[in-house]
């Protein structure tokens, strides 16, 4: 369950505005095994150019081909160790089409070592790393070798327990398509704890202090979204003053976000079971966004599980 605003009419978006000349042009690298294929089919459905194996010499020059193409506005450029030597200079690469087209933004995909060994067993494919060693030591040697690439990403994904579903999910909320695709944007997740936390979150928060309308049994029924439980969250003290300050805290960070770059900014709310304070809070966080002119996007992840559970 989620909603997202657009920003009302002659308003300017709080994110960097980008002139309509300019290319969205996403380099997509990380781990070997960890998705990079699956991605950019995602995005070529989306309507992104996508090129894969493209050695890095040959990024400007390809993205000045396309610019002058004319007709290509969302570009998805794939770059991995596969170029083999002339990986290294991917990032005199990057400088070069930031002179030009702006940096292009990154997307590095990881995985855990575990899961990127079983990967590579179960298609039994070669690693582009290959060595006399162990896979085990061709994975270490690449995730060595792509340290300044993931220093450097703007976003990053851990495909370690994602299906190819869950995978195109995380893509639409951290590479925006449509109208907020290139404005910055907040976007807040309600959660349980119970179920996990959300590995793409760049803040969270867990709200279990809070009053806790689940030991109240006309209220247990209910969620976040519905008045009874609003009221009795926010109907304590405790609840007031942590919604003022985390609110306050949250609008001084976001202008601080964009000057570093991000495009986004996932804010994780939990409480035990993702149906009553953190959807409540996540809502209440919404709405003082919203109010705020910032860009924003709501969703409750575990709000129909908390249901369910009943």
């Amino acid at each position: 369950m989620s909603r997202q605003n657009n920003p009302p009419a002659g308003e300017e978006p709080i994110g960097p505005d980008k002139s309509a000349d300019i290319m969205d042009v996403w380099i997509i690298t990380g781990q070997s095994g960890a998705g990079k294929t699956n991605v950019l089919r995602i995005l070529e459905d989306w309507g992104y150019f996508c090129i894969d194996n493209l050695p890095p010499a040959l990024l400007a020059k390809t993205a000045q081909m396309l610019r002058e193409a004319g007709d290509v506005k969302q570009v998805a450029l794939g770059v991995d160790v596969r170029s083999r030597r002339f990986f290294d200079s991917l990032l005199p690469a990057l400088s070069e089409m930031a002179l030009v087209d702006g940096r292009p933004r990154i997307l590095f995909l990881d995985a855990d070592t575990a899961t990127l060994v079983k990967r590579f067993k179960e298609t039994r494919r070669r690693h582009p790393m290959a060595s006399e060693g162990m896979l085990l030591d061709d994975i270490q040697m690449e995730r060595k070798r792509l340290e300044s690439m993931r220093e450097r990403a703007d976003i990053i994904i851990d495909t370690t327990s994602l299906k190819p579903k869950e995978l195109k999910e995380v893509l639409e909320r951290r590479i925006f398509l449509g109208q907020g695709k290139n404005q910055f944007q907040v976007q807040i997740v309600s959660f349980g704890f119970k179920y996990g936390v959300p590995w793409d979150a760049d803040l969270l928060m867990d709200v279990r202090f809070l009053p806790n309308p689940h030991y109240i049994p006309a209220l247990r029924p209910f969620t976040g979204l519905d008045a009874p439980v609003r009221d009795y969250v926010m109907g304590h003290e405790v609840s007031q003053v942590f919604f003022e300050k985390f609110s306050q805290m949250l609008l001084y960070l976001i202008p601080k976000y964009i000057e570093e770059g991000k495009s986004s900014l996932v804010v994780a709310i939990g409480c035990t079971g993702g149906q009553h304070r953190s959807v409540t809070l996540a809502e209440k966080l919404y709405a003082s966004l919203l109010a705020a002119s910032v860009n924003a996007a709501v969703s409750h992840r575990d709000i129909a599980r908390g249901k369910e559970s009943q």
